[in-house]
């Protein structure tokens, strides 16, 4: 007998997607006009304009170098769009608007006006400024957690965001040492605005990424911990932030520190710290390229892959050949299909490994059934452009080494016979006599793995 649904009431109007789509859009719209109107009132027209042509240099290079890391398993566009319109705009707003109230609070309060710019740089901004960064992070790691599995996921979006950030921040000093030259008539490399972009754009288009990249990592731990250590959920991104803050405060006080503190934190401090943390980074990327290379396996065994897949889809320099390969015979179309076909096979590699180690979540079947369908109706572009890929970066097989002229003897039966030319012990003892002849050992015969079922080709899905 046939039995009904439940019934399931429609969803609230601030349910709908689109809804809360339009409401974050107004909301990020509003914030780039207000911060917009800000700057412009500090720096003038013509001051804007130059530190925005000054500010935007740093931004594609260091777009680029996230999306590099981000290349295993790329995040979804409009995640990345939205961290750097937050960090450009809401994360902006707040820490002008609370930077400007507090330090004028503490003045007021304290009749020191120079001590209060030092306390507002080093306490005050710091908190100010890395906690509506992360309220970004935040944000992804709670709605787009499908999309956030990692630590190199939490260095993405912390980047991103932190780099839209910075962008408005050095329109607004770029612009202020502009209309200072203009005041002074300084101009040419001793004029302020060539200074302000030395130490902010060329020694240091890092320094707020960095900072806010702390605060990634700690998310990042933190969707690799299972749901039964929930403590450890809550206090790792706090921890992560925590740090980024400290960082930024020694960062900000550099210049208390004598005429060269600027310098020495920056080489003894900032510059490590960098490095430690880029390694970091890409010593993760390529664990998750290992765990492409272990998880796949099984789903050549099961049908949905070829036996050169997990190999092609191991290695970048395959997947860029696999889509070179794509984009000549197929177009760009191809190009795209095979791209999507590495997000899927990767999304799946990386889905198997939580679901071994019991972080799946309920929708675990539902989303593995999803990508593999996916992986299914792309195989036509795919397969050929990853086995083409597998072959051509394939290590060359050895080379023998050639048999020196004098190595050549008579056999037990007088017949003229090459030797070889080798040494009299081998690693399994000693090695046959030039001219004799040593049968082979026999071999067992390969047994496949008892937990695997043998191949056969997939339908539509298989469950």
């Amino acid at each position: 007998m046939a039995t009904c649904p439940p019934y399931q009431p429609p969803p609230h109007w601030w349910q709908r997607t689109w809804v809360r789509y339009g409401a974050l859009i107004t909301l990020l719209a509003l914030s780039g006009l207000v911060i917009l109107a800000l700057v412009r009132e500090q720096t003038g027209t013509q001051g804007f304009l130059v530190g925005l042509g000054l500010a935007v240099l740093p931004v594609p290079l260091l777009i680029a170098a996230f999306r590099w890391l981000d290349r295993v398993d790329p995040g979804p566009w409009r995640n990345l769009l939205f961290c750097f319109a937050w960090g450009a705009c809401a994360a902006a707003l707040i820490a002008i608007v609370a930077n400007s109230f507090a330090t004028r609070w503490i003045a007021t309060a304290t009749a020191d006006p120079a001590s209060a710019d030092t306390l507002g740089a080093t306490v005050i901004a710091p908190v100010v400024e890395e906690s509506a960064k992360a309220a970004a992070v935040l944000l992804v790691f709670l709605f787009r957690r499908r999309d956030f599995t990692g630590i190199v996921d939490g260095v993405v979006v912390a980047g991103v965001t932190a780099t839209g950030f910075a962008f408005t921040e050095n329109i607004l000093y770029l612009g202020t040492a502009f209309g200072t030259d203009q005041l002074t008539g300084d101009s040419g490399i001793a004029s302020v605005t060539a200074a302000t972009f030395f130490v902010r754009v060329v020694m240091s288009p890092f320094a707020h990424p960095l900072f806010t990249v702390l605060t990634g990592i700690g998310f990042g731990i933190a969707a690799l911990s299972t749901g039964r250590h929930r403590l450890r959920r809550a206090l790792l991104p706090l921890a992560g932030l925590l740090l980024a803050m400290g960082m930024h405060a020694l960062w900000n006080g550099s210049a208390a520190f004598g005429e060269y503190g600027f310098f020495a934190v920056y080489a003894a401090f900032m510059v490590p710290s960098f490095g430690l943390l880029t390694w970091l980074v890409i010593w993760t990327r390529q664990r998750e390229l290992g765990t492409v290379r272990a998880e796949l396996p099984a789903y050549v065994v099961a049908g949905w892959l070829t036996p050169a897949e997990p190999y092609a889809l191991a290695s970048m320099r395959a997947r860029r050949v696999a889509r070179q390969y794509a984009r000549r015979h197929a177009g760009k179309e191809g190009a795209r299909a095979v791209a999507r076909y590495e997000a899927c096979a990767t999304s799946v590699a990386f889905l198997r490994q939580r679901g071994r180690r019991g972080r799946a979540g309920a929708d675990f079947t539902v989303r593995e059934r999803q990508l593999l369908d996916a992986l299914w109706h792309l195989r036509g572009v795919a397969r050929p452009a990853l086995e083409y890929a597998a072959r051509a970066t394939a290590p060359p097989a050895p080379v023998p080494r050639p048999v020196p002229p004098w190595a050549y003897g008579y056999g037990a039966q007088g017949a003229y016979v090459q030797a070889t030319a080798r040494p009299p012990y081998g690693p399994y003892g000693p090695n046959p006599a030039p001219g004799s002849y040593a049968p082979p050992t026999p071999q067992a015969p390969y047994a496949p793995y008892p937990q695997y079922a043998p191949y056969a080709p997939p339908g539509p899905y298989r469950p």
